[in-house]
């Protein structure tokens, strides 16, 4: 019999991380995150995460600097920001996005021991 086991997380309790992101509902294998209305700022300095990142706009733009090019993000858009790939983000208008991340970014304080060196993920 495989895995059974059903995990709800309601946002409005979730756990809240040191870049302001929140913690949804996660498994062994992925994880999702939330930034909700991220305000307009400057990108930080660029870095790496020991995990990988896919993401969708739900409101809001931002460009994503990655490895040398810039993409822009639009409500609607999704991304993806390979393990490893040098990278930050610049909020242009007041942005809302979902992310999973693969393995798990929050085990072992992976969100935040990453956040000493840069930008979020």
């Amino acid at each position: 019999m495989g895995d059974t086991s059903v995990k709800k997380v309601e946002s409005r309790h979730s756990p809240k991380g040191e870049m302001g992101q929140k913690y949804l509902a996660s498994g062994v294998r992925v994880a999702m995150r939330l930034w909700e209305d991220e305000p307009p700022a400057e990108a930080k300095p660029a870095s790496t995460r020991d995990y990988e990142t896919v993401g969708f706009v739900l409101k809001g733009r931002a460009e994503l600097h990655l490895e040398g090019q810039i993409i822009l993000l639009n409500p609607g858009d999704s991304w993806l920001v390979p393990r490893g790939a040098r990278h930050t983000y610049k909020v242009l208008e007041t942005f809302s996005a979902v992310e999973a991340t693969s393995p798990v970014s929050s085990v072992h304080g992976r969100d935040e021991h990453e956040a000493t060196k840069g930008a979020k993920a």
